[in-house]
């Protein structure tokens, strides 16, 4: 899996923290307990030789499985001792453990050399949230996408749509690469499945994101206008990004500085073997008289068409 390098640094980063957090509060609770209840730092300081006496047994040699056995049993029993004490006085038993979030893991994100499964819903998470997707993602699925507003003829050809589209993400990986325009009027379903796409993709720990083409088109325009140290968004989102779904072309004021913007972002991820999804309202013949030849000749010719067709749903449902 390839998580995006941003997500992955400050997840790591966060894990790191709760990690220290954990133990420095279980430190703070044993230093007031060892205040409030002597007896208990007592026993602490003897369970704090074992490794010593473990070395002792050791240099004295002889039956030392017996010994450390003993020595186990030793401090069991001590640690029983510990613990009720810390009842009598008013306190949890378990109450100067060090809590972790994750007790597979320790809040260290792996269980040896795996990265646990806690780290993997985090970058998901964080995947999500730097997507662009906000609310839509987990209400737009592959699972709930409805067919019945669409007549049988194109019943038939979403089916078809979906399957491949759903194909793509659930396989989605480091080699992936093919490019989709999905060309239909509003209220079809191509927001629908696009989202459902990234959800899929970002799952699979690929990173994505979801922008309108008059967004795009005002960071790209905002971009020149900021100074060279402003970092308050990185434009190479656009081109590194696993995957780039740009919503709603045509929307967007097509002059020549907004389409030499446009033509260098969708060139450069086919340079890159980028994925990238395209939603239009646009038709073919619109598109060529919307574009420059070398944009609309770039997008029919390096991406798969996919036709929406059928009266808008979200009418449909508001006549119910």
């Amino acid at each position: 899996m390839g998580y995006n390098v941003k997500d992955y640094i400050r997840i790591r980063d966060e894990f790191s923290k709760k990690y220290q957090i954990a133990r420095n509060v279980s430190e703070s609770r044993r230093a007031e307990i060892h205040e409030a209840v002597p007896e208990i730092a007592k026993l602490d300081v003897r369970l704090s030789r074992t490794g010593l006496d473990i070395m002792e047994i050791i240099r004295k040699g002889g039956n030392t499985e017996a010994a450390i056995a003993e020595l186990e049993s030793r401090n069991n029993a001590l640690v029983e001792e510990r613990r009720k004490l810390l009842v009598a006085n008013g306190y949890p038993a378990d109450y100067t453990d060090v809590h972790y979030d994750c007790e597979k893991c320790g809040d260290t994100g792996f269980v040896d050399t795996v990265m646990c499964g806690c780290m993997k819903k985090a970058l998901v998470r964080a995947g999500f949230e730097s997507s662009g997707l906000g609310s839509l993602i987990g209400k737009q699925r592959f699972d709930n996408f409805e067919y019945e507003y669409y007549d049988k003829e194109a019943q038939a050809r979403m089916k078809s749509t979906v399957k491949m589209l759903r194909d793509f993400a659930e396989s989605f990986g480091v080699d992936s690469y093919e490019n989709f325009l999905m060309i239909g009027t509003t209220g079809l379903g191509k927001t629908h499945l696009s989202t459902a796409v990234a959800e899929k993709v970002i799952e699979r720990g690929f990173s994505v994101r979801y922008v309108s083409a008059v967004s795009m088109m005002r960071d790209f325009s905002n971009s020149i206008r900021r100074s060279a140290d402003d970092e308050t968004f990185d434009m190479s989102v656009y081109y590194d990004c696993d995957l780039l779904i740009i919503d709603d072309l045509g929307t967007e004021v097509a002059n020549r500085l907004t389409q030499s913007y446009f033509y260098e972002i969708i060139n450069e991820r086919i340079n890159k073997r980028k994925c990238t999804i395209i939603n239009t309202n646009l038709k073919a013949g619109e598109l060529l008289e919307t574009y420059s030849e070398r944009v609309s000749s770039r997008i029919l010719g390096e991406y798969t068409a996919l036709s929406f067709s059928g009266v808008d749903i979200r009418k449909q449902k508001s006549l119910k």
